[in-house]
C-alpha cells in the first residue's frame, strides 16, 4: 500500500498557501493527489493545480472546492485555505475520470484500472446537476463493491472540481481496483423525534397524507406542541427522514422540509416520494450526533488490523461547529480515535456513501 503525505495552510495569498503546503509535503514518490480548497481561493484553482503538479511531479489529481475544508484535526471555514494529500499508488490500481453529466456518459467513460475492474470510487459532484442522485446510483452499479464515497461541492462561487484538470458540472473522481484496501463508515447528524410512518397519499414531493391522516397533523404531533404552534421555527431544525429499505442499522436519508400548507394540511420535502414509502421526522441534535460519531469511529476502528495510512472525510455543512463546537472538534475526534495520520476533505452540500446521496452526515474513508 502507498505511503501518504499531507499538508494544509490558511495563508490568505494562494501562492503563500501553496508554498506552505509544498514545504510540508516534502519530497517523495507519489502518483495521486487530493486537493481541497475553500471558495475564497476558487479564482486561482487552475493556477494552484498547475503549480502543485509541476512542483510535486504528481501527475494525477482529484478534489473540489468547499465553503469549508478539513485536514487532520483541523477545520477551515469561511477563510482562504488549502489542504493537500498525496499517495504513491501503483499505476494500474486507480483511474481518474470526469465528464459524467448524464447516464449516457457513465456508459462511455473509462473506469478500468489497468486490466482490473473498478472496485470503488471517490467522487465529487455538482449540486446544480439535477441528475446527481441518479448518476450516483448508476455509477455505483459500475463498481464491483457497489460503493462510492464523496460529496457535493459547496462553493458559493464556482462549483469547481479537480480531475487531472479543472472543470464544472456533473460528477468526477477516481476509481480504484480491489488492490487498494479501504474501510468506510457513515455517521448521522440528525436523530428521529417520532416513529416511522407510511406515506399514504402524495404528489411528487408534496405529502398529502401519512398513515391515512393529513400529513401536517402527523408532523405536528411528532415535533411537539411548542414547535407546532410556531412552524416558522421549524426551518433548519426539523427534517424528513426517509428510511432505507432493508437496512439492518436503521439507516435513513435526511431531506429538508421545503414547504408547509396549513390550509390544506400538506408538507413538501426535498425529495420525490411514492405512496407506501416510509417516512419519519428528525432534528439536528448535538448530543446524538456526537454519540453517533463515537459509535461510527469505534465500529471502523474495531475492523482495522493496522493504523490508517491516509484518509478522506466528507462532512455536511450543517455539522462542524454547529454540532461539535468551534475548535475543530469534529476533526479532533477522528484524530483522537486513530492518531495523527494524513487526512483531508471538505464540508459538503450533500454526502455520498454507497449508492446514495445523504444530508447532515459525515463519511469517513480510510486507506489501510
Amino acid at each position: 500500500m502507498p505511503e501518504f503525505r499531507y499538508a494544509h495552510s490558511n495563508a490568505r495569498d494562494w501562492r503563500k498557501a501553496a508554498d506552505a503546503c509544498l514545504e510540508q509535503l516534502g519530497q517523495g514518490p507519489a502518483s495521486l493527489g487530493f486537493l481541497y480548497l475553500t471558495d475564497a481561493l476558487a479564482d486561482h484553482a487552475g493556477e494552484l493545480l498547475a503549480l502543485l503538479k509541476s512542483r510535486t511531479g504528481v501527475p494525477h489529481w482529484v478534489g473540489t472546492v468547499g465553503v469549508g475544508i478539513c485536514a487532520t484535526g483541523q477545520e477551515y471555514l469561511d477563510e482562504a485555505a488549502l489542504a493537500v494529500m498525496v499517495g504513491d499508488f501503483e499505476p494500474d490500481t486507480f483511474r481518474v475520470f470526469s465528464g459524467v453529466a448524464s447516464g449516457t456518459d457513465i456508459d462511455n467513460i473509462g473506469l478500468k484500472c489497468g486490466n482490473a475492474k473498478p472496485h470503488f470510487a471517490i467522487v465529487h459532484a455538482d449540486p446544480q446537476n439535477r441528475s446527481i442522485t441518479d448518476l450516483v446510483r448508476q455509477l455505483a452499479e459500475k463498481m464491483e463493491s457497489g460503493f462510492l464515497v464523496g460529496g457535493l461541492t459547496s462553493s458559493r462561487r464556482q462549483n469547481l472540481q479537480f480531475a487531472d484538470g479543472v472543470m464544472e458540472g456533473g460528477l468526477s473522481g477516481v476509481a480504484f481496483s480491489d488492490g487498494v484496501t479501504i474501510a468506510t463508515r457513515l455517521t448521522q447528524g440528525c436523530s428521529p423525534i417520532g416513529p416511522k410512518h407510511v406515506v399514504t397519499t402524495c404528489q411528487q414531493n408534496v405529502i398529502i397524507s401519512i398513515d391515512g391522516r393529513p400529513a401536517l397533523d402527523v408532523f405536528k404531533e411528532d415535533i411537539g406542541e411548542a414547535l407546532a404552534r410556531d412552524l416558522n421555527r421549524v426551518g433548519g431544525h426539523v427534517f424528513a427522514g426517509l428510511p432505507i429499505p432493508g437496512s439492518d442499522i436503521g439507516d435513513y436519508l435526511v431531506r429538508n422540509l421545503v414547504g408547509v400548507d396549513p390550509a390544506n394540511r400538506l408538507i413538501a420535502i426535498g425529495e420525490m416520494v411514492q405512496p407506501g414509502s416510509s417516512i419519519l421526522f428528525c432534528r439536528r441534535d448535538a448530543k446524538t450526533a456526537q454519540e453517533d460519531m463515537a459509535r461510527m469511529l469505534e465500529s471502523i476502528r474495531k475492523g482495522l488490523y493496522t493504523q490508517p495510512r491516509g484518509g478522506v472525510y466528507y462532512s455536511c455543512l450543517g455539522r462542524g461547529a454547529s454540532l461539535f463546537g468551534p475548535n475543530s472538534e469534529e476533526l479532533k475526534t477522528i484524530r483522537e480515535a486513530f492518531g495523527d495520520f494524513p487526512l483531508v476533505g471538505f464540508f459538503c452540500n450533500g454526502e455520498i456513501s454507497h449508492n446514495r446521496l445523504y444530508g447532515y452526515t459525515g463519511v469517513l474513508t480510510l486507506f489501510v
